[in-house]
């Protein structure tokens, strides 16, 4: 029976990487949860293929980023955060208290959507912008916190 056809695997396929269990797994778990951490991909993937090793998993998000397949964000302070969704240029939301990111989309079109005051030589390519506050659960605890003191 010939192997089945799936948009992860041609994506695969297109970018010269082996198909492999792994590397179908998490590309899929992490279409349905993006900006999780390497040991949340870890966690869902073991949900689905029962074992492997978090080093796997690393390794496996390490070629996708390579590869332009998932897009690895890292906001200061906190673990880095993976999501397939890439080649837009758009920006994220991240909580201060747990982490949480969301993505916001770029207001002003083709990437870059800002434009530095001085390029210094450099041909600019892409902006990214990182909004910092509290998801509306963490704002809730802060003000009840707040009001307790």
């Amino acid at each position: 029976m010939p192997h089945q056809t799936s948009p992860v695997r041609d994506q695969l396929k297109a970018v010269g990487l082996r198909i492999t269990a792994p590397r179908v797994a998490v590309l899929e778990w992490l279409a349905g949860h993006p900006h999780s951490t390497a040991d949340q991909v870890a966690a869902g993937v073991r949900n689905v293929l029962g074992s492997v090793s978090t080093q796997t998993v690393y390794d496996v998000l390490g070629a996708c980023a390579n590869a332009d397949l998932v897009r690895r964000v890292e906001p200061a302070g906190h673990p880095a955060r993976f999501e397939t969704r890439t080649g837009d240029n758009h920006h994220h939301l991240v909580c201060r208290g747990c982490g949480r990111a969301e993505d916001v989309d770029c207001v002003h079109g083709a990437a870059p959507c800002l434009e530095p005051s001085n390029t210094a030589g450099f041909v600019v390519e892409e902006a990214e912008v990182v909004f910092w506050g509290l998801c509306p659960a963490c704002s809730t605890t802060h003000h009840e916190k707040e009001g307790s003191a």
